[in-house]
Parts: C-alpha cells; sequence; structure tokens
C-alpha cells in the first residue's frame, strides 16, 4: 500500500514505524513542513501504561525513548510559595526533540521516506480530493496538528468542531531541575497565577504557567515586551524556580502566550483520508496525555490495516474504535480544565485539602479517600509509598525487559 502521511510529529512518524513493521512491503512517505530538528514545546509526560505498550509493539524505538527519559517521583502542591500538599505518583518526561529525533531515526532504518521541509502545496489541496501531487496515495493520514490546515480545507467531511478555552497559558523552560512534578500557586495583586513544573533532560525542566484572563490583563501580560513579562514571572515564581531564570525562546523565537484549542471532529476518516493525534482530537494538557493518544492512534491504525481485508473497513474499525476509548477521556479533560479555569473558588482552603481538590477535580470520589489523603501527608507514608512505587517501576521495567533495571532519575530524585 502506498501511504502518505502528512505531518513529521509523534502520531505521524510512530505510526509509519508502526506500520511498516507490520507490512514491510508498505511504501510510506512523511511530510514535514519544518526542518528536521525543529520543535516546539519542552518535554512530553509518559507512563508505565504507555512504555509498556511502546515495548510490546516496537521494542527498538522504546528502549530509545526510555533511555531519554526522566523519572519524577510524587506530585507536590504548593500554594502562597510557604504550604505543600502531597499527592501519589510517578511518571516519565522525554523532551520532545529526544522523542522525535529517536522516531525519525527509527522510521529512517525501516526504510520509511522522511522529508523535511516540505509543506503540502496549495496545490494539492485544490479539488478537496486529496488525491493529486504528493497526496497521491492509497492512504491520506492527516497528522499535522490541532491547527491541520488539511483537515480545516475539508472540515465538513469531518464534522470539525473546534472551540478556545478561557485561560491564558505559556510553555516555558527552566534550569531548575524538578525531582517531583509541581503545582505552584501564587496570589498576585491581580489574582492567581499558577504553574506546573516538571523535569526534562539534564538540567532543564518545563515550565507552564497560567492564568484567568483577569489576572493576565491585571498583571498587564498582554501588553508588556515579551522580556518583561518573562521577568515578571520570574519574580513571581522565585519561590519555586528556586532564582532560577526561566527559558522563554523555542526555536529562536519568543514563546507565545496561547489558549487551548479543543479539537472534536464526528468522523476521523474520510474516503481514504484518515485524522491522526492532535489532528483529529485533543485533551487539555493538564491530563498531560496528548503524546499518549497520538501514539496510541497510531498503533491502532497500524494494527487496523494489519488485521482488515482492505481499506475500507480497516479505517471504518480504527474510527469507531478511536473515537470510542477517547470519547471518555475528552470528557475528562474537559472537566478538568474547568476546574481550573474556575480555580478561585478552591483556593480559600489550605494546601492539603486544596491538593485533594486538585486531585479529584474530575469526578466524585467516596468520603474514605480524603481520610487517606491525608495520612499520605505524614513523613513516614510518603516514605513507604514512595518505596512501593520505586518496586513497582523495577517490576514493570523487568517485565519490559529494561536494562538496567533502575530508571534514570532515580539516583538523583531517591
Amino acid at each position: 500500500m502506498r501511504i502518505v502521511c502528512v505531518g513529521g510529529g509523534p502520531a505521524a512518524l510512530y505510526f509509519a514505524v508502526s506500520a511498516k513493521r507490520r507490512d514491510a512491503a508498505h511504501e510510506i512517505t512523511v511530510l514535514e513542513k519544518d526542518p528536521r530538528g525543529a520543535t516546539y514545546g519542552w518535554g512530553v509526560v509518559c507512563h508505565d501504561g504507555l512504555l509498556d505498550r511502546l515495548y510490546r509493539n516496537d521494542r527498538e524505538s522504546a528502549r530509545a525513548i526510555r533511555a531519554r527519559s526522566y523519572l519524577w517521583q510524587e506530585q507536590e502542591v504548593h500554594l502562597r510559595g510557604e504550604e505543600v500538599g502531597y499527592l501519589p505518583g510517578y511518571g516519565f518526561s522525554v523532551p520532545r526533540a529526544g522523542l522525535l529525533e529517536v522516531l525519525a531515526n527509527r522510521a529512517a532504518d525501516l526504510g520509511i521516506d522522511v522529508r523535511y521541509e516540505s509543506p503540502v502545496p496549495e496545490t494539492a489541496l485544490a479539488d478537496g480530493t486529496f488525491e493529486s501531487g504528493e497526496l497521491a496515495a492509497d492512504l491520506v493520514v492527516v497528522a499535522d496538528g490541532a491547527h491541520s490546515r488539511l483537515r480545516d480545507h475539508v472540515a465538513d467531511d469531518f464534522g470539525t468542531t473546534l472551540s478556545t478555552g478561557r485561560n491564558p497559558y505559556i510553555w516555558l523552560g527552566t534550569e531548575k531541575v524538578f525531582a517531583s512534578f509541581t503545582f505552584a500557586f501564587e496570589e498576585t495583586h491581580a489574582g492567581w497565577i499558577w504553574c506546573y513544573g516538571y523535569p526534562t533532560s539534564a538540567g532543564v525542566s518545563t515550565f507552564i504557567v497560567e492564568c484567568s484572563p483577569e489576572t493576565f490583563t491585571g498583571l498587564g501580560l498582554d501588553v508588556l515586551p515579551h522580556e518583561d513579562g518573562i521577568a515578571l514571572l520570574e519574580k513571581i515564581f522565585t519561590h519555586t524556580l528556586d532564582g532560577q531564570a526561566l527559558i522563554s525562546s523555542s526555536r529562536g523565537r519568543p514563546s507565545p502566550w496561547l489558549r487551548f484549542l479543543e479539537v472534536r471532529n464526528e468522523t476521523w476518516r474520510h474516503d481514504n483520508v484518515v485524522l491522526l493525534g492532535d489532528a483529529a482530537h485533543t485533551t487539555h494538557f493538564t491530563m498531560g496525555q496528548g503524546t499518549r493518544f497520538a501514539m496510541t492512534d497510531a498503533i491502532m491504525l497500524a494494527q487496523a490495516l494489519y488485521e482488515q481485508p482492505s481499506l475500507s473497513p480497516a479505517l471504518g474499525w480504527f474510527d469507531r474504535k478511536g473515537r470510542e476509548a477517547l470519547r471518555t477521556a475528552q470528557a475528562a479533560a474537559r472537566t478538568g480544565a474547568a476546574w481550573f479555569e474556575h480555580v478561585d473558588r478552591y483556593l480559600d482552603r489550605d494546601a492539603v485539602e486544596f491538593a485533594y481538590a486538585l486531585s479529584h477535580r474530575q469526578g466524585l470520589q467516596p468520603p474514605w479517600r480524603y481520610q487517606w489523603h491525608i495520612a499520605t501527608q505524614l513523613t513516614a507514608v510518603r516514605k513507604g509509598r514512595r518505596l512501593a512505587h520505586s518496586g513497582q517501576r523495577w517490576w514493570r521495567a523487568k517485565k519490559r525487559g529494561e536494562q538496567p533495571f533502575v530508571p534514570r532519575g532515580l539516583l538523583r530524585a531517591g
């Protein structure tokens, strides 16, 4: 089968790898408009469940991804720079540039034609069929992101709905290396502003800042020169950053303030065209699941092409099962995003109670969970829980066949 993938992100590259692994006869081309190595953003989050699936699907790329990942343990919720509440959990962060490098190298090893600086020209979209020029193929995989030009060209065919979130946010980096996934909420004269920090690579962490529109304008972040706005954020979060500076440039350009774009489609396929990753769906960044869903899409579509007798039933199966699997997650993401858009309703609490509200923002919980949450604020209980998580990580790594079994970052994080 001749397959053309538009977009060089994790969804397209991992689909190309997964499909080629299942059938080496596929002729697969990936078209990416940007130069090789160019990427926006910093680190992406993954968990053991995704690593398990990646190892089952393609061990070579999974090992390389895991080798570039960094461990964070526990979650800390800082309130007003003084109070701290703790939440359980651990995860791994991978530099986005490193993830793309792994997938591009793996694609090249498998004989996939990845073409950088190759945008799809307008002439290829002229008739709306995606059947001419660079897009002449048995299957066209549209994976060019939430702002997909190809999808929007025929948005009615997919039933595309786009909605923009209320809160502004900015994606930054810092040389402060976080051992835990850190939330920090600070009160200013203009209202509350908060951040999410987690390790990305050696010596660098991802640092996302979010606030309400009222706080954004009240602090003057809508009119301040970029450098002055970053300096203001460094001042507000000086305690969280331990005095470290923020890295505010991505690909040589200032990181912009954004509003989250939620993408939904009534169907992910039309004729021989299928949507993948953010072009098909987005979930709010506070869930930390965007890359997981994109790579899961890739595996599902590759498996459908392998198992189904022809293209049409394969795309039909992928469309049904993919949207069914994502429906609950998108609903939870919308609930979580709405919680952050009205977070000031919960900020009259102490850090422990606030941390509990944050952790269960997506649904009701039985009363005993709150009592357990209170218990887990004790140092001895937290230490026991961390040891249990270390054992769980070791066991799952052993089952995957990781070598060595001690995850990177464990020696630093304790």
